[in-house]
């Protein structure tokens, strides 16, 4: 008898959303088939699916022992979310190669379903840094008799959601910061940088409205600039490395000496980042702000504002709260008061006198209420509030008031 080949065998997950790519997060339920397509007739002892996610971390560093001594230190660390097993074809034991408990695939394509659910807990998302990654995967094991085993592996995509609609990400964050200039005994003016941005939490796509006033009384030409960074942080052996890279960055206009400019809202836009990743223990993903003057032959004056980048972007009741923030951002900056606000409308715009004496004349509801509570309710239905008016009614009455409060203080 002549045994058929595995023309191929592969992973494949159940895709449900519109992107067809597979993201989950915890508490999913991860399902997808393991495809096995045969030439002909083949014999198999088992078919096993491992599911694994694992944060990892490594990096080496090289250290001087005495004067012609050097060693090598590495430092790993490792933290387990998921590690689930199932048989989908035979039965445990693969180290024996007898022919019985065998199954036989007959030549053609066969799947084999899976499925499986995602720890409820705290998941890290799929990362893949200098110094480590976090990374979900389903390996697929085909054994059978005298033969090495045939492994298949696909990875795929959890996401830790990270919702920017709660007060604390919806908070504004603002800096202030200035540097004066020194060359040798000489000392010229201050420069001073204020910003502000409408919140904490944002998403990929976005554009982040950037408020600030930068004021250069120094001798020299500065330009302002702004920058979006990201900064991995990787823990292991009680070691820390740090990563820091750019992600965005824009420029102003050069600012001469005695000048002032204005940001009204510059925006700069974020990329398809990862989201941070605030909740695992060996590695960290952390985004800034930072506006800054750059100052040629000097240190940059600089403000670093903390951001989150989350996977529930901004809700419409989010944005509303963001646009009262950008409003109050012109009186932040000093640019001017809001206006004095309006007196109220009057009793007469709001109900009508039809409505008024249909309300009066309609038939009483006491009967139909009870206790002594909703007893006369609908006898001050739409009656007239009192006039307004921004001048005090009886100021002698206040001004007696007053006197009382004051003979009253013991302090006096």
């Amino acid at each position: 008898m002549v045994l058929g080949k595995v023309k191929s065998f592969i992973v494949s997950y159940d895709c449900f959303n519109d992107s067809n790519v597979p993201v989950f997060s915890s508490g999913d339920s991860v399902s997808g088939r393991v495809i096995v397509e045969v030439t002909g007739e083949i014999r198999v002892k088992s078919l096993k699916i491992h599911a694994k996610g694992i944060a990892k971390v490594r990096w080496t560093e090289s250290r001087n022992a005495g004067s012609n001594t050097a060693y090598t230190q590495n430092y790993t660390e490792e933290v387990e979310y998921l590690n689930y097993k199932d048989i989908l074809i035979g039965h445990e034991r693969d180290d024996d190669n007898s022919e019985e408990g065998l199954t036989t695939i007959h030549a053609g394509r066969h799947e084999y379903a899976f499925s499986l659910e995602l720890p409820q807990t705290p998941l890290a998302t799929s990362f893949e840094g200098k110094h480590g990654s976090v990374r979900y995967w389903v390996k697929a094991e085909l054994h059978r008799p005298w033969l090495l085993p045939m492994k298949t592996k696909k990875e795929f995509t959890v996401f830790e959601h990270i919702d920017i609609n709660t007060p604390l990400l919806l908070s504004p964050q603002a800096g202030t910061a200035d540097k004066t200039l020194c060359c040798w005994f000489c000392t010229s003016g201050p420069i001073s940088l204020s910003a502000k941005i409408e919140r904490k939490g944002y998403t990929p796509g976005e554009s982040i409205q950037i408020f600030a006033e930068i004021e250069n009384c120094s001798s020299r030409v500065v330009v302002p600039k702004a920058a979006i960074y990201q900064t991995q942080t990787f823990y292991a052996k009680g070691k820390v490395k740090e990563v820091k890279q750019l992600v965005a960055n824009l420029r102003g206009e050069s600012l001469s000496s005695g000048k002032t400019e204005t940001w009204n809202g510059k925006m700069l836009k974020i990329p398809p980042v990862s989201p941070s990743i605030l909740d695992c223990s060996i590695i960290r993903v952390e985004y800034s702000l930072m506006v800054y003057v750059d100052i040629p032959g000097a240190i940059n004056l600089s403000l670093n504002l903390p951001l989150v980048i989350g996977t529930i972007p901004l809700h419409p009741f989010g944005s509303r709260t963001s646009s009262v923030s950008s409003q109050c951002s012109v009186s932040w900056l000093g640019m001017g008061l809001p206006e004095r606000p309006e007196a109220p409308p009057s009793y007469a715009e709001i109900v009508t006198e039809e409505q008024r004496q249909c309300r009066l004349d309609g038939p009483a509801v006491r009967e139909e209420l009870e206790g002594p509570l909703c007893a006369y309710i609908h006898e001050f239905r739409f009656q007239p509030p009192p006039l307004y008016s921004e001048i005090d009614p009886n100021p002698d009455h206040a001004r007696r008031t007053e006197e009382h409060r004051l003979d009253a203080c013991p302090s006096r």
